[in-house]
């Protein structure tokens, strides 16, 4: 299958998150404007942003594609990353070209299948969708939705949240997810999810992987710098 175009221009790419949770000292929309900056100027090839103020602000100040999401939490739902049709639309209508979603197997607002929320956001919105998942079951079956690409995302983080869709937590990026996907989907496959290190990154692409999103080792300087500190304090 032919990517769409606008996933052929992230081929073999760098796709860097630019997100601040709102307790953090870079959280707003200009100071994300000012990381996809930076982010570009490095040589990415997109940037993953949360929510239509930091969407609308990074398309003011980047000509990357912009793979946007809106993270919300509604009560009695572990899915976090635009759970409904209508956080797809806001980010679009905010400019962002790719809409990701969470299409684990867990259950999802408003009673709407997983399948069924691809197949509108990609009529409504018009936009591709990158499905973010945590296991190859859900991969595939984004996949077959319809979803024009699937992310690792959501690897290591719903152990004990849904039973069927386990995924246990784990320290570094789940490469072995990322081999599995690469050779089984029919759609490009996006490694996401605690890559930490170019070596990391760059273990992604050979396995398989199309392109490669980072996120904290390069737009947290809190979580970067307590990296450090763990590790000097290893050595007193």
């Amino acid at each position: 299958m032919t990517p769409h175009p606008l996933l052929e221009r992230l081929h073999h790419g760098l796709i860097v998150s630019c997100q601040a949770e709102p307790h953090e000292p870079l959280h707003g929309a200009a100071y994300m404007a000012a990381m996809a900056r930076a982010a570009a100027a490095g040589g990415a090839v997109a940037i993953r942003a949360n929510g239509p103020a930091d969407v609308a602000a990074i398309r003011a100040a980047v000509n990357l594609p912009i793979i946007g999401i809106y993270k919300v939490d509604l009560p009695g739902f572990q899915v976090r990353i635009t759970p409904t049709l209508d956080h797809a639309r806001q980010v679009a209508a905010a400019g962002a070209e790719l809409i990701a979603l969470d299409a684990t197997a867990r259950p999802h607002p408003e009673g709407v299948a997983v399948a069924e929320l691809i197949a509108r956001v990609r009529e409504t919105t018009g936009c591709p969708v990158v499905a973010d998942v945590a296991t190859v079951e859900e991969g595939l079956a984004a996949a077959a939705a319809g979803a024009e690409a699937v992310a690792t995302t959501l690897a290591g983080y719903t152990d004990r949240m849904y039973p069927s869709g386990d995924s246990p937590p784990q320290e570094g990026p789940d490469l072995e997810l990322v081999r599995q996907l690469a050779l089984l989907l029919p759609v490009p496959l996006v490694a996401e999810g605690r890559i930490a290190t170019p070596q990391q990154a760059a273990r992604a692409l050979a396995l398989g992987a199309y392109a490669v999103v980072v996120g904290s080792a390069i737009t947290r300087p809190q979580w970067i710098t307590a990296r450090f500190v763990a590790r000097l304090k290893e050595n007193r």
